[in-house]
């Protein structure tokens, strides 16, 4: 596995990503709403950092980089498992500075594991329009 920023080539097939993960995560969620161009939509002017397995993107990490905030992690259903997520953190962590925070709704339970485990600290909730989210925050490296 190869972690790069973004490349022109990396846009095609991280839309299709981005779409595909969105739909099967929040199931909870009118998916009918998510649409290809999604992914430059809610990833403009952030900084995105790409995981490649044979030169094909299999996830990706996407920050908005004036307060360290982790606005996407995504990793393609057939990648999962294979520490591709935490790799993603770890070279984020190499261009961010602490603390990094991110949001992630309370019902997406694979994710909020995934944070647990990595070291994010549960810092507050709130409502959102998809429902309750948790604010985690991450102050230290991860292993």
């Amino acid at each position: 596995m190869k972690i790069t920023e973004i490349t022109k080539s990396d846009f095609e097939p991280l839309k299709i990503l981005f779409l595909k993960e969105r739909r099967r995560t929040f199931s909870w969620l009118d998916t009918s709403e998510f649409k290809l161009d999604d992914f430059e939509k809610h990833t403009q002017g952030e900084y995105i950092l790409v995981a490649h397995i044979n030169e094909i993107p299999v996830g990706f990490i996407s920050i908005w980089m004036p307060n360290s905030f982790i606005h996407h992690l995504y990793v393609d259903q057939e990648y999962q498992g294979q520490k591709i997520g935490t790799e993603l953190l770890k070279a984020a962590i190499q261009k961010t500075q602490f603390p990094l925070t991110l949001k992630c709704l309370e019902n997406n339970i694979k994710a909020v594991e995934f944070y647990n485990k990595t070291g994010f600290i549960e810092k507050e909730k709130g409502r959102s329009e998809n429902g309750t989210y948790i604010l985690f925050e991450l102050s230290k490296d991860i292993n």
